[in-house]
């Protein structure tokens, strides 16, 4: 009987599937839920001990084991030297070791492992191209792109301040906690950076909508959801017309949030918000909460506050700089899990808690729930650095293992019996494949660089938006520098699921589609590689196919080639000369092989 009344409930719209209420009356703040006990035993809400204690002495490696050894698991061995100068130099990177860098590399290794796995660490960390790749992580959930979209998509002149200013916090290690508040109201803090509040406006807008009170409605709801998916790790735009179906957010939790934003956001018809923020005094309309989310329906008013379920409610709610310094408070267990989760994503492809943008009631349970608490609360113990987050992943057992076997179990898989292998991504792949050719432009910062699309593309945009940089080393640096825009993405990054910056993104996908085979084969720039790889190894070996090969491996792969693969490599260039025309073509499609090889496109 109580199935059939929820279900016949969620017919009308009334409640989830949950059996929670979703009301989306005329008065939700009189009407508003209260917080339950039950409401809080979610594990996301659970407070966290940050303070130091007997489990503060220990190490991401005993939370793995300990679950490895209840379901009767051990860890897989060391990965070898050639395995971890890759694996590490791509995550803290996001580019491939040097050949002399990793020849060092395993030198040292073999002599003292551990020295040689710290200095390695640290040199990376140091490394601008450290920051340059982090940036692409944090872009993606601040839908960071250079143009509005829609229709339009007008480019936004000054957006790549914003994307530069990311690089710099995080090459500079700035407090995590810092970092965030500078992003929510840089323009408000003392000794602010005005410029880091491009994160509230990097969403796409129309400025050319007729109704612009629709416009600012739907700004704000889009900032709004975007702090709370971000920041806190909720679905809290799910609230904007009723109560959350699931979580305890209400109507009036949505509004109170949105409430800090209301005195930034007075748009002007055709005219761009941003790129950073600022306060207006006048002409801002009363915070009110919008019946079922309709724009056109002002409800009763409301003032700035913040998410219930969040605690702290104690502290003051008064501008977007109360909320910066609530939402990096030491104790928000929501922001410290969420922050963790993704950090542990982005080094081992898989997070704690699967779903990283919504730790919600719908959510599942952590794989590692002790160990996620423990991250979260080392965050501020280490002082709030990033770098040293890092660093403590990284020069753990668990990390620093070999890769998954063929045919290993899921649950060992699931418990880190292994090091999960990880597929490049589009930005990491172009990279990578200038890297290797030695043609990679490191030039850091400014302007996007416009790089060229294909007819079919570059067909569907007005003339100015298909237009191309013309300094061909320009159109070489690294992928976080080609102006993105949000109606066309370069096909690399398009097909090896680059977001669309239409809304922020937690967890890229991983699709593996015949089309990705097909650019990587016969693409204008993969074959352009392939021809100056070779063409490189020639000059350097002149008809040496054995120092050919190996100078090859050396650089695609970061180690020496094998018996087999010489073998392999000679008996495949020796028979496609009649094929391909000449030795040359030969040795170019040989290099096509490798730089589509999984070893090359995977990080082991």
């Amino acid at each position: 009987m109580k199935l059939i009344l929820v279900t016949l409930l969620m017919g009308l719209g009334l409640t989830s599937a949950h059996g929670r209420a979703i009301r989306a009356s005329t008065d939700p703040v009189k009407d508003e839920p209260p917080i339950t006990a039950k409401d809080q035993e979610h594990w996301a809400f659970q407070q966290l001990n940050t303070q130091a204690d007997g489990k503060a002495a220990k190490t991401l490696d005993t939370f793995i084991e300990a679950k490895l050894t209840e379901a009767g698991l051990k860890r897989s061995p060391p990965a070898s030297a050639e395995t971890l100068i890759r694996r590490i130099t791509f995550d803290l990177t996001g580019l491939p070791p040097a050949p002399e860098e990793a020849a060092a590399f395993q030198v040292a290794f073999q002599k003292s492992p551990q020295p040689a796995l710290d200095a390695l660490t640290n040199r990376l960390l140091a490394s601008p191209q450290y920051g340059e790749h982090w940036a692409q992580w944090w872009l993606d959930m601040a839908r960071f792109a250079e143009t509005d979209g829609f229709e339009h998509d007008r480019e936004r002149s000054r957006a790549w301040q914003y994307r530069d200013w990311v690089v710099q916090a995080l090459n500079k290690d700035q407090p995590f906690d810092d970092f965030v508040r500078q992003q929510i109201a840089g323009d408000l803090l003392p000794d602010g950076e005005e410029v880091a509040t491009g994160f509230l406006f990097a969403g796409p807008d129309m400025p050319d909508l007729n109704n612009q009170d629709e416009r600012r409605h739907v700004v704000l709801n889009e900032i709004t959801t975007t702090v709370g998916s971000v920041f806190l790790g909720l679905t809290i735009g799910c609230a904007q017309c009723h109560d959350h179906a699931y979580d305890p957010l209400s109507q009036a939790d949505f509004y109170r949030l949105r409430a800090f934003f209301d005195k930034a956001v007075l748009p002007k018809i055709d005219r761009q918000l941003g790129p950073s923020v600022r306060e207006y005094t006048e002409g801002v309309p009363a915070s009110v909460v919008y019946v079922r989310g309709d724009f056109r329906r002002p409800g009763p008013a409301i003032d700035p506050g913040y998410p219930r379920i969040g605690g702290g409610l104690d502290l003051p709610a008064q501008d977007r700089a109360s909320l910066a310094h609530w939402v990096t408070r030491p104790d928000n267990a929501l922001f410290l899990r969420a922050t963790v989760n993704r950090l542990w994503l982005q080094h081992f492809g898989k997070p704690l808690a699967p779903t990283p943008g919504d730790l919600g009631v719908q959510s599942q349970v952590p794989t590692h729930p002790e160990l996620l608490n423990w991250l979260a609360a080392e965050l501020p113990r280490q002082g709030w650095s990033l770098k040293k987050m890092h660093k403590l992943i990284l020069m753990s057992a668990t990390y620093q293992q070999a890769t998954q076997p063929p045919g290993m179990r899921e649950e060992a898989v699931n418990l880190y019996a292994a090091m999960p292998r990880r597929r490049l991504s589009g930005e990491m792949l172009r990279d990578a494949m200038l890297s290797v050719t030695g043609q990679l432009n490191l030039k850091t910062g400014g302007p996007g660089v416009h790089l060229p699309l294909p007819k079919e593309i570059s067909g569907t945009l007005l003339k100015k938006q298909a237009a191309v940089t013309d300094d061909n080393t320009e159109q070489k640096r690294r992928s976080l520098y080609i102006f993105a825009r949000r109606n066309a993405r370069q096909p690399i990054f398009d097909l090896f699921d680059r977001p669309d910056a239409l809304a922020s993104c937690s967890r890229r996908e991983q699709s593996t589609t015949a089309p990705q085979a097909l650019l990587m084969m016969n693409s204008e720039f993969t074959q352009s590689m392939a021809f100056s790889l070779a063409q490189q190894a020639q000059e350097r070996h002149g008809s040496d196919t054995q120092s050919m090969i190996t100078w090859i491996t050396q650089r695609c792969f970061s180690r020496q080639a094998t018996e087999q693969e010489q073998k392999l490599g000679e008996d495949f260039i020796r028979a496609q000369i009649p094929l391909a025309g000449s030795f040359q073509g030969a040795l170019a499609d040989y290099c096509l092989a490798v730089l589509n090889a999984n070893e090359f496109v995977y990080i082991d």
